[in-house]
């Protein structure tokens, strides 16, 4: 099994509500959720803000078939791919995998911009704060404002 996150994001309709689904779609390979951020959208047109996560998977999936899944879920949230970077129902991303480094046209892992950006590096901190950078993260672009939890995925009680 190889751990992987997986950054999701949405700014169209029910926003909480598509990561909801996507979220449980993912069954038993789902090991933990970051809370939820509300985040400035980082490049593109202008566009709404962003509800955005990560979420850290147990999983014998290889990239591409990991790839296929992140499809998958975006088609269940009827994602239009219409503008680059625009607005979106769901987006879902690899970010890491746990000793995985591949660079093609379509398919890299690590996420290449994933040091770039407030909106993965927040929610990542709070799920595998080792592979966070505090520098790195006080660099990145966007804003990024605690949301809350997602339903059914709130942290245990200590």
């Amino acid at each position: 099994m190889t751990r992987a996150f997986l950054s999701l994001g949405s700014n169209l309709g029910d926003r909480q509500q598509f990561l909801s689904e996507a979220v449980g779609s993912l069954g038993s390979s789902v090991k933990a959720v970051s809370p939820v951020y509300e985040t400035d959208p980082v490049g593109g047109p202008t566009q709404g803000l962003f509800l955005n996560l990560i979420v850290e998977l147990d999983t014998s999936l290889s990239p591409r078939e990991l790839l296929a899944v992140c499809h998958r879920l975006e088609s269940g949230a009827e994602r239009v791919r219409t503008e680059r970077w625009g607005p979106r129902t769901l987006d879902v991303d690899i970010i890491w995998m746990d000793g995985v480094q591949m660079a093609e046209p379509d398919l890299e892992v690590p996420h290449p911009r994933w040091q770039e950006r407030a909106f993965v590096l927040r929610p990542l901190a709070d799920l595998a704060p080792e592979l966070v950078d505090g520098d790195v993260l006080a660099r990145s672009q966007g804003q990024v404002r605690t949301f809350g939890h997602l339903p059914g995925w709130e942290p245990a009680s200590q």
